[in-house]
């Protein structure tokens, strides 16, 4: 993700208001690898600035994720997160804790089993679901 500074150019070129807001959004997304949800941003923001709302987080994120700048990511598990992260990569959720991780999966040369010949991948999002190593220590 760019930095904040970079993302408040993106904005101005795109003709979007840059607000304290917006600026707060930026710098609360920036190296962020937890995959917030919107809820979750809004909750540290209101922190920082009470008269956020929820509505401006939403929003915000709408346009970072249309400009490329975040990805809208659904895990399969109801709340749709953000990752700032938008490299080519995929996800690790542990289904006990709900912590989520980027990892980085060597798919070249992709390969189909099956009659899709001809098929042109553009991108891939692959989601891994299992037990990360703390909740898996718990429960041995």
């Amino acid at each position: 993700m760019k930095t904040p500074e970079e993302l408040v150019a993106r904005f101005r070129e795109q003709g979007y208001k840059v607000t304290p807001q917006r600026q707060l959004i930026f710098r609360l997304l920036n190296g962020n690898t937890a995959h917030p949800t919107a809820e979750t941003l809004y909750e540290v923001a209101a922190e920082q600035m009470p008269g956020i709302s929820l509505r401006t987080v939403y929003q915000t994120l709408s346009e970072l994720s249309a400009m490329g700048e975040v990805q809208h990511i659904d895990l399969g598990s109801g709340a749709v997160r953000f990752d700032p992260n938008v490299d080519d990569h995929h996800h690790v959720v542990c289904s006990t804790c709900g912590v989520v991780h980027d990892v980085y999966v060597n798919q070249t040369p992709l390969q189909f089993e099956g009659d899709v010949e001809g098929f042109a991948v553009h991108s891939t999002r692959i989601v891994f679901s299992g037990e990360c190593a703390q909740c898996a220590h718990l429960s041995a």
